[in-house]
């Protein structure tokens, strides 16, 4: 029986306006007052996700939530952070390395801010930040040595085209020493090797007493797949790729169409 929801964010719990229905919130709810442990898993930071939580309405509530792509857990009474796992300044110096003769400046985030290192933030990147209700403010390298705060992830940020070609050439380097991930065409993320969604999750799994086949993970994107591939039960959002789809036991309706919430009656409600 399935006990705990892991529930992506961006093209699975939000429709195209980052919006947030009347219906997933309902069945949200209803899976909640049913014994369902909710936890949020999503490439967001802090600030981008506790708008969102509140509008939920489950803020007294003792959840969790699964963040920079599985960089962070949180737990949303207190919004403590529970474990991490951050870049070290060595990866940091490497990563910089690589922005230079593109225009894909090297961007990182910690708990609270999101940087640009060296340059000023493009178009790409401000619309990054927009969503997730920060400014993105200006760092020099040297002073990411001493910040206060674990950097959990970097990101290269621009333009599509611009951000696939990065990807062609430098991919397979990358990927030797990070978890390397295209989690939207113009955003290319770089977390800790071996991190993702589904490391923090099985983390929290099993912290919870509970097992893989007890959890129901819903998502639609790159970096929803180990996730779902480690998840009983696995649901892909019906406007996620093909490649996807083919990660999961069954496909739901459209972020725009309350698939969450069609995936939790189905799913939960239904076997109850």
């Amino acid at each position: 029986m399935i006990k705990l929801l892991a529930l992506d964010m961006d093209g699975t719990l939000l429709d195209d306006q980052k919006k947030i229905s009347a219906a997933n919130i309902a069945a949200i709810h209803r899976a909640v007052d049913a014994g369902i442990k909710l936890v949020l898993c999503t490439g967001r930071i802090l600030s981008g996700v506790k708008p969102y939580f509140e509008e939920l309405g489950l803020d007294a509530e003792n959840e969790f939530v699964i963040l920079n792509n599985g960089c962070a857990i949180h737990q949303t009474s207190d919004w403590s952070l529970l474990d991490y796992k951050a870049l070290t300044r060595d990866d940091i110096d490497y990563l910089n390395n690589f922005s230079l003769g593109y225009d894909l400046p090297l961007t990182l985030c910690d708990i609270d801010h999101y940087y640009v290192v060296e340059q000023e933030a493009n178009p790409d990147i401000i619309e990054d930040t927009r969503q997730i209700f920060l400014i993105p403010r200006t760092i020099n390298l040297e002073a990411t040595k001493t910040h206060p705060q674990p950097f959990f992830l970097a990101k290269f940020v621009g333009h599509p085209r611009l951000v696939t070609e990065f990807l062609e050439k430098n991919d397979k380097e990358l990927s030797q020493r990070f978890n390397a991930v295209l989690s939207q065409p113009s955003i290319y993320e770089m977390l800790p090797k071996g991190v993702s969604k589904a490391t923090a999750l099985e983390s929290l799994t099993k912290k919870l007493g509970l097992t893989a086949d007890q959890v129901m993970a819903i998502g639609d994107a790159n970096n929803d797949s180990e996730m779902l591939e480690y998840a009983g039960l696995a649901i892909a959002m019906d406007n996620a790729p093909n490649h996807i789809k083919a990660l999961a036991s069954d496909i739901t309706l459209s972020n725009n169409d309350d698939g969450v919430a069609a995936t939790i009656d189905k799913w939960i409600l239904n076997k109850i």
